[in-house]
């Protein structure tokens, strides 16, 4: 390869992103972030702005004057928002994305209210402890009724709660508990996907290091609305040719993805991708030694598929690291980042 991808600014980069509450809606903080890495980039050859949903949208000229290529990943992540305040102060939430409430029972959480103030607290079932219910614990369906948030305040009563500041609208994070392991895994929530935000900024970074440029203008969308279904449906220009969108790859039974290696999706809940995008995807994989699987998710979409319903005519592609317990307490590997960062590249540098 012409190119390096830095594995350890990589992975820097991505725990700091992780860190940053960004649940869809609330993803300001994020958005700039990754900006200001981006024009940190010593003499930064790319022009970039926001779009008027509060996105990402850089450009990088190519080298031959042809249709552009695009490529997306986004910084929303799953989360919350207070639906109502409840007689004995706790909090009744409503989800943001697509999720089991049993996914974050016990998790830890930030109420980010007003005026820049947050309050911790923790979601829990209405009936926790085994010591006060018994077996209706244990059994108890977890579904949004039955679960609240137990704040880190001494209130009692929804006025002190309200009193405290804290409204109904009010987004809420749940905790990332981001770690890089001794094993050089990086466990944590919202690697869906901040772990392709991470790989499309380290390859963009090698790229220029390596003093190289696309083969054609590419355009990057980093979107703020994909986990409820219209990230990438506006920001790009209308003669784009192609569209490659960076997200996870879904590790699990009956899936041939894993954690070591870059996914190229087949075929999701929406159908099939681009047949010949998927082809040239294969052949830079093979050409440039990359680890690769190929895999058909049955209960997922992707920001590629926004870009399409509302309207794009472009091929469309998918592919990112493989992610084990997606929309959970999620886990990959630093091997799949840099197979992932290396397949962008090569993908910005192909004719």
């Amino acid at each position: 390869m012409k190119w390096q991808i830095d594995s350890e600014g990589l992975t820097s980069f991505l725990l700091d992103l992780l860190r940053i509450p960004s649940p869809t809606g609330f993803t300001e903080e994020a958005i700039a972030f990754v900006a200001q890495a981006l024009a940190a980039v010593d003499g930064a050859p790319w022009d970039m702005r926001r779009t008027a949903k509060g996105g990402l949208l850089l450009s990088w000229a190519g080298e031959e004057d042809l249709s552009p290529r695009g490529l997306t990943a986004h910084v929303d992540t799953l989360g919350a928002m207070v639906k109502e305040i409840k007689e004995n102060g706790r909090l009744r939430l409503t989800l943001l994305g697509s999720y089991g409430w049993q996914s974050i029972e016990g998790e830890t959480c930030l109420i980010h209210a007003a005026g820049g103030k947050t309050v911790s607290g923790t979601i829990l079932p209405t009936k926790a402890s085994v010591h006060i219910f018994g077996a209706e614990a244990r059994e108890m369906q977890r579904e949004e009724a039955t679960m609240e948030v137990r704040l880190d305040l001494r209130t009692y009563s929804a006025a002190e709660t309200e009193a405290a500041g804290i409204a109904v609208g009010d987004f809420v994070s749940l905790s990332p508990r981001a770690a890089l392991t001794a094993t050089r895994f990086v466990r944590s929530r919202h690697l869906d996907d901040k772990a392709g935000v991470a790989a499309i900024v380290a390859a963009l970074r090698a790229l220029h290091v390596a003093g190289l440029r696309p083969a054609r203008r590419i355009w990057v969308l980093f979107s703020n609305y994909e986990e409820v279904g219209h990230g990438a449906s506006a920001g790009f220009p209308a003669d784009l040719a192609e569209l490659l969108a960076v997200d996870m790859g879904a590790v699990g039974p009956g899936q041939v993805s894993d954690e070591f290696s870059v996914s190229i999706c087949a075929k999701d809940s929406g159908g099939p991708y681009h047949w010949g995008l998927r082809q040239k995807l294969l052949q830079l994989a093979q050409a440039n030694d990359i680890p690769y699987r190929v895999d058909v998710y049955p209960h997922y979409g992707s920001d590629g598929e926004a870009a399409w319903r509302a309207g794009y005519d472009v091929a469309v592609g998918l592919i990112g690291p493989g992610v084990d317990a997606s929309h959970h307490y999620e886990r990959t590997h630093v091997e799949a980042l840099v197979a992932t960062a290396n397949l962008i590249a090569a993908y910005v540098l192909a004719p």
